[in-house]
């Protein structure tokens, strides 16, 4: 009889440990005496894994504040290092933070313990160089999109498509009816989701810009009704700080979290690129996406990024299926007429809905499961289920 699998694992934040939770579900599902052990979050814990150090010690966003945790994430580092080759798993796999965890499985990989990436970096899109890193780091790519797969295929890194979770979570048919009445909306207004963002610095740029986007709209549609679901107390209360500097700010609903109940609802969205988009195009709904950097960062990226699109619903679609803002071009007037495009011309509108419908079945493959089955074939333990 052969032991029990063993699994080392690293997630980073909130949604590697969706994306890991998953996974060790449906591994567990064939192995139920399987031991998983590494950072994990509250789903993963829940899941049946254990967490060695907190998955928050880990969550760590832009260049000061990692340089500010450089010592303790290099430390954590270390010490999984040293406690994974001393008691060896059948496989460890790094659940995306790729600064973090692709360092961590080139040393594992080295001490001839096999490696799984989960979620792949946007090397389609810049610093390219990164694949050569990762080649030497992983035993086995993890892809969420077709896309993904290209560029590894060429540099002969192994690789899965798996699909997206969030494909298998959201329906492939959304009532709407159903998510106005439960936010109260009336079932004939003409609604538009506002999502400024999830992050400080994205409403630092944004919340004055879609604030005078829906006084534009509301000068050529009096009754339109704009929903605007912050993701926690904190945002809300910046998004309220801004509505008060307006002054006479158009009246819009806010709501606490919420934002795919909301989206379900509208009759189209108007959102900070990010996950928002993905889910938009999910539940789909014709959508406007905006961004904007700083300065310097803007300069930057516009020398390193090497895609056309930015945006995964036109990256996915291979063509510039909903309006792309970005910089000095996400003005009130663009995002207005851009939104206002989608509500006057329901053949638009439509075109959007079916192209996004083809893209959502394509993503929709039981992405867990799928998981599962690669990481158990490359260790050869499927059929011990």
């Amino acid at each position: 009889m052969r032991e029990p699998l063993r699994i080392g694992v690293v997630a980073g934040e909130a949604s590697g440990d969706l994306l890991g939770a998953g996974l060790i579900k449906a591994i567990r599902q064939r192995h139920p005496d399987a031991r998983i052990e590494g950072i994990a979050g509250p789903e993963m814990i829940a899941a049946g894994a254990d967490s060695l150090f907190p998955m928050d010690r880990l969550s760590v966003m832009g260049i000061v504040e990692v340089l500010g945790r450089y010592r303790e994430l290099l430390g954590i580092r270390r010490q999984l290092a040293t406690h994974f080759k001393r008691n060896p798993p059948d496989v460890f796999i790094g659940i995306d933070a790729p600064d973090f965890t692709l360092g961590l499985e080139r040393q594992l990989r080295d001490a001839g313990i096999k490696t799984v990436h989960y979620v792949s970096p946007s090397v389609w899109a810049w610093r390219q160089g990164r694949v050569k890193k990762i080649a030497r780091s992983t035993d086995l790519m993890l892809t969420l999109f077709p896309f993904e797969n290209d560029i590894y295929q060429r540099h002969r890194v192994p690789v899965r498509f798996v699909g997206h979770p969030l494909a298998d979570t959201i329906p492939l048919q959304v009532d709407r009816a159903a998510a106005r009445q439960a936010l109260s909306l009336p079932a004939q207004a003409e609604v538009l989701a506002l999502l400024p963002g999830s992050r400080s610095n994205e409403l630092n740029y944004l919340s004055d810009t879609f604030i005078d986007t829906v006084r534009w709209l509301r000068q050529r549609r009096p009754e339109l009704e704009v929903v605007v679901p912050l993701a926690n107390a904190v945002r809300r209360q910046q998004f309220e700080a801004a509505l008060a500097r307006a002054g006479d700010a158009p009246a819009m609903r806010l709501v606490d979290g919420r934002s795919r109940e909301v989206m379900a609802a509208a009759d189209a969205v108007l959102l900070a690129s990010g996950t928002a988009a993905l889910e938009a195009m999910l539940l789909k709904r014709p959508m406007v996406v905006a961004y904007r950097l700083a300065a310097l960062t803007y300069w930057l990226a516009k020398r390193l990024v090497k895609v056309s699109n930015y945006s995964l619903p036109n990256l996915l679609a291979g063509e510039s299926l909903v309006p792309e803002l970005i910089q000095h071009d996400a003005t009130p007037e663009k995002l207005g007429a851009a939104v206002l495009e989608f509500l006057q011309n329901p053949e638009t509108a439509e075109h959007v809905h079916r192209r996004f419908d083809e893209i959502h079945r394509r993503l929709r493959l039981d992405a867990s499961e799928q998981a599962a089955d690669a990481v158990l074939e490359l260790l050869g333990r499927n059929a011990d289920g």
